[in-house]
């Protein structure tokens, strides 16, 4: 790894592999930890002397550590080297998080605000850089060696700039990409929140090992991502997924982004925030009428704490979004065919309630052979899968030839 400084900045320009083979054995040490030196060579279907060429020209690289062990050169352990440092970024609709990973990706630290993204992207991308600065004060990472970005919108991952976000004001075209760069000394890949936290999900959690999978965030927005054959599937343009615009109801309520009746004003945590408000403000929900009356607002959260305390209307609330969002997923399932469906985001914090209204309305509306032997299961990682996603997403790129 080689540093110098430019404008005031430290920049970490991390050593590429040069071939495929030296990218395929970066990814494996990546995602299956140390190996042993002999072991290593097994998996890779790779000569020992072959192997050691590529991993000695790996170690002058500073991409990883081979420790000698007593018992001879081949029992040593190969690892990442122990120094990589990877940013991940989460920006969703309401709040921005950021944390730092080894090579492996497991996370180390992490900050995170609220924040409305309609503030504009240098207010947020500067609170990104302000939280990162907070974890380097602590001592998580001297310096980074990528950093990887979810946003909640369209994004021409190419040109690393978001395209045109309904959620996100004053961002169309922004150079958020260019921006961190500047700001954080080095490589940045950006990319839509959900593929990204789908990488988190597919590298440590709920569908760790599954090649199909369908991955849907439901929060303030809503969108997905689809994983074939264990790769993350973005379309000819890299807007596949992008289903909170979708119509369902044109007699429903306005969309931020001009319709009436999509898949965001519908099912969001949006919408089911101004319906459980509806139901605070006309009495039909007395836990939630307090709530109201207690901070001037009624969150999906509020709902799910109602809903806990067996309040009628806040559970009627609950099954109702989960056979709605059911809805939208049966089509996705009848189209894509998955092997696992794995639900994100916000709305998930309304439990099993809302799991087992969405698992009734698939498995009753898709058909029997899509259906048969597909789990529906909530995000393992939670929060931390955006900050996960993010490190996998530009370690990808950066282990890659």
């Amino acid at each position: 790894m080689r540093r110098r400084v430019q404008e005031g900045v430290q920049r970490v320009h991390i050593a590429r592999p040069e071939t495929p083979l030296q990218a395929r054995l970066l990814r494996l040490l990546r995602d299956r930890g140390p190996q042993a030196r002999g072991g290593l060579a097994e998996v890779a279907d790779l000569s020992r002397t072959r192997l050691g060429a590529e991993l000695d020209r790996l170690a002058v690289a500073g991409l990883l550590e081979v420790r000698r062990s007593d018992a001879g050169r081949h029992s040593a352990t190969v690892d990442l080297h122990p120094d990589l440092r990877f940013l991940g970024v989460d920006v969703g609709a309401t709040s921005v998080d950021v944390g730092v990973t080894d090579g492996r990706l497991r996370l180390l630290g992490r900050r995170g605000r609220e924040l409305d993204v309609r503030e504009g992207p240098a207010v947020v991308l500067d609170a990104v850089v302000a939280l990162w600065r907070e974890l380097r004060a602590e001592g998580r990472a001297v310096e980074l060696h990528g950093a990887g970005i979810g946003l909640p919108g369209p994004v021409a991952s190419d040109e690393g700039v978001p395209v045109a976000p309904p959620l996100m004001p004053g961002w169309d075209r922004y150079p958020v990409r260019d921006h961190l760069v500047r700001a954080l000394g080095c490589t940045v890949v950006v990319d839509n929140d959900v593929n990204v936290l789908a990488l988190g999900e597919h590298h440590a959690g709920a569908a760790r090992g599954v090649d199909d999978v369908l991955f849907v965030k439901l929060g303030t927005g809503v969108g997905a991502a689809v994983f074939l054959g264990g790769r993350p599937y973005r379309g000819a343009t890299g807007s596949a997924g992008d289903v909170g615009h979708l119509g369902l109801d044109d007699s429903a309520e306005p969309c931020p982004c001009g319709a009436r009746g999509c898949v965001e004003a519908v099912v969001s945590g949006a919408a089911l925030a101004r319906t459980a408000t509806a139901a605070a403000r006309s009495g039909a929900s007395p836990v939630l009428a307090r709530r109201l009356a207690a901070a001037g607002r009624v969150t999906a959260r509020d709902v799910a704490a109602a809903a806990t305390e067996a309040d009628p209307e806040a559970v009627r609330l609950v099954r109702e979004s989960g056979r709605r969002v059911g809805r939208l997923l049966a089509t996705l399932v009848s189209f894509a065919n998955p092997g696992l469906v794995v639900l994100c985001g916000g709305m998930t914090g309304l439990g099993h309630t809302l799991l087992a209204e969405v698992r009734a309305e698939v498995y009753r509306r898709s058909p029997p052979l899509a259906t048969g032997d597909l789990p529906i299961v909530l995000s393992e990682l939670g929060t931390a899968a955006g900050l996960v996603g993010g490190a996998r997403l530009v370690s990808d790129h950066l282990f890659a030839a």
